[in-house]
């Protein structure tokens, strides 16, 4: 009866705690749109838990069809605006000694992404996890006063090994989706 009793209280605190998790967890989403070739379309997830030491960390996961084969480089930008590409400005690099020049400062951005790589058939599908952005307030986050945008540039990302070097981060941009918290989940 007494070990009934204790995996009762155990199992009624592990309820509680995911629902306090389920209850902390943030999602935001965005439709990638091009920025030039009307071919390019697809959707980007975003969602913020807490690790087990308190630090919030955010999953994307990127698809798009319509990419030309192979690498592009992918990044979140400053400005949630697409219309037209460039007025999403330059990389998320938020902070007293942020750099948003998309050539300097790189691969540093707190919106640096790893690169997405597209088929033949132009499927393109990236998933990865950062601690340099949140979905909550505070200074990373990217629902700041003017938004945030995804950008996929026309070609990859070289990470800038030599410095500064014009087009390193990715060139010109091939797409863009602007990030929008979703219905229902709270900063």
């Amino acid at each position: 009866m007494k070990k009934a009793l204790v995996l009762v209280a155990v199992l009624t605190m592990f309820a509680a705690f995911s629902s306090i998790s389920a209850k902390g967890t943030k999602t935001a989403s965005a439709r990638i749109e091009s920025c030039t070739d009307a071919s390019i379309e697809g959707t980007a997830k975003l969602r913020e838990n807490r690790s087990p030491e308190g630090v919030k960390l955010v999953s994307i996961e990127l698809v798009v069809k319509g990419l030309p084969r192979g690498k592009h480089a992918v990044h979140i930008h400053e400005v949630g605006t697409c219309s037209p590409c460039g007025a999403a400005k330059g990389h998320f690099d938020p902070g007293p000694h942020s750099n948003s020049n998309p050539d300097g400062n790189h691969p540093f951005h707190m919106g640096d992404l790893e690169n997405i790589e597209s088929s033949e058939e132009g499927h393109a599908r990236l998933k990865v996890s950062t601690t340099r952005i949140t979905l909550s307030d505070g200074p990373l986050s990217l629902f700041d006063e003017d938004g945030s945008a995804f950008i996929i540039h026309v070609d990859p990302d070289t990470y800038c090994p030599d410095g500064v070097e014009k087009g390193c981060a990715g060139g010109a941009r091939a797409a863009c989706g602007i990030i929008k918290m979703d219905r229902g989940s709270r900063r």
